[in-house]
């Protein structure tokens, strides 16, 4: 029975050690996917023009800010 046990306590230890390393996985994905989205909602910005950012109500200075809330939601 105290082999089951160990057999069992090591399962559980190699179980809990894959959920920490998935979990890490799966934050590290959700970064990349965030700062691809910060990147790309930067460079469209950055491309339009000063009238077209006006319309927007955005002005050059406030791009980057813009651009975190759309990715991770605050500043």
């Amino acid at each position: 029975m105290a082999v089951l046990d160990l057999n069992h306590d090591a399962a559980h230890r190699s179980q809990a050690a894959e959920g920490r390393f998935g979990n890490l996985i799966a934050d590290l994905r959700d970064y990349l996917a965030r700062r691809a989205l910060y990147r790309q909602t930067v460079r469209e910005l950055n491309d339009l023009s000063g009238r077209e950012l006006a319309d927007l109500g955005i002005n050059r200075s406030m791009i980057r800010g813009v651009a975190y809330e759309a990715a991770w939601g605050t500043k």
